[in-house]
Order: structure tokens, then C-alpha cells, then sequence
């Protein structure tokens, strides 16, 4: 009798075993899922920066700094590495094309320009899709951070390795409004 239980508590143990590895392996899967999706609209961003600064370029000769702010923004955002440094590079740049959108609206022939609207939508509408994308994903981070923390799936959790993992988060900086200088240098 006393075997019959023994071997019952033992399945059960073993089952919940399985059944935690097996969903924190989800839940990791799904956190790098959620993070190439991040990545797929980040790349799509960056894809459409130098279309809209070449657009600008020749009507905004007064405005290089912002044009400049712009490039240097996507060149660090691209070149980021962590989730980390992505987070804080791509703050950077949303607040450089703040600076840009903003600046644009001083410019009459180029608030009218099919090609400079078209851009903007594009990156309005991509914008909008990192945003859903990176609530997902540290939605998911949050799940799987969760399930590695409460007992007692932690202990399956520090067996195998698994490590939490880092929120998409903005930077304290690009938290604040812009500011634009509309002042002709």
C-alpha cells in the first residue's frame, strides 16, 4: 500500500516537473518571438528614415542639426546590441523624429508633399506597431519572469538555468516632449 503511494507521489512529482519545464520553455519561446516581432518593425523603421530624410533634405537646408539628429539616432539604434541598449537607442530616435514631424510642419511646400505625407503615415502606422509589439512582448516577459519566480516552478527554474528576462523599456529621457527650436540659423 504504502508503495502504491509512494510511486503515485513520485508520478506526481515527475508530471509536474515536465508540466513546468515544458511551460517555461513556452513562455521563453514566446519571449523570443515576441522579440523578433519587435525587431521585424524596428528594421521596418529603419528602413524608412533615409527615404523620409532624403524626401526632406533639400527643403530643409535650414534645419541640418535636425537632419543630422535624425541619422546619427538611426545609426545608434541599428548598431544596438542588447534589448537594453535597443530600448535606449530607439527612444533616442523616436525623439529625433519628433523633432523632425515637428519641424516639418514650419514648412509649407513640404507638409503638401505626397511622398513626405506617405512617409509619415508609413511611420506613424509603423510607430504604432512597435508600440503593440513591445506591450506584447513585455507582456510575455512578464509571464516568464513571473513563472520563474513563485514557487514552486522556481525551483525547476534555477535547475535548468532559465533567466529572467529584460523588459523593452524607454529611457527616462524619452519620456519628456521634445523640444523643437523653429528659430532660421
Amino acid at each position: 500500500m504504502y508503495a502504491i503511494i509512494a510511486l503515485v507521489v513520485i508520478i506526481l512529482i515527475i508530471l509536474w516537473a515536465v508540466f513546468s519545464y515544458n511551460g517555461l520553455v513556452t513562455l521563453k519561446n514566446q519571449v523570443e518571438n515576441a522579440w523578433r516581432q519587435i525587431d521585424v518593425q524596428l528594421k521596418r523603421r529603419h528602413d524608412l528614415i533615409p527615404n523620409l530624410v532624403n524626401t526632406v533634405k533639400g527643403a530643409m537646408e535650414f534645419e541640418k542639426e535636425t537632419l543630422t539628429k535624425v541619422i546619427e539616432a538611426r545609426a545608434k539604434a541599428v548598431g544596438a546590441a542588447s534589448i537594453g541598449e535597443k530600448g535606449a537607442a530607439e527612444s533616442f530616435l523616436t525623439q529625433a523624429l519628433g523633432s523632425l514631424f515637428a519641424v516639418v510642419e514650419n514648412y509649407p511646400e513640404l507638409k503638401s508633399n505626397r511622398n513626405i505625407l506617405q512617409l509619415q503615415e508609413e511611420l506613424t502606422s509603423t510607430e504604432n506597431r512597435i508600440g503593440f509589439a513591445r506591450q506584447f512582448y513585455n507582456d510575455i516577459v512578464a509571464q516568464f519572469n513571473i513563472k520563474q519566480a513563485v514557487f514552486p516552478t522556481m525551483i525547476i527554474a534555477s535547475m535548468f538555468g532559465f533567466k529572467k528576462s529584460e523588459y523593452f523599456q524607454a529611457e527616462e529621457g524619452a519620456r519628456e516632449v521634445p523640444r523643437v527650436d523653429l528659430k532660421l540659423k
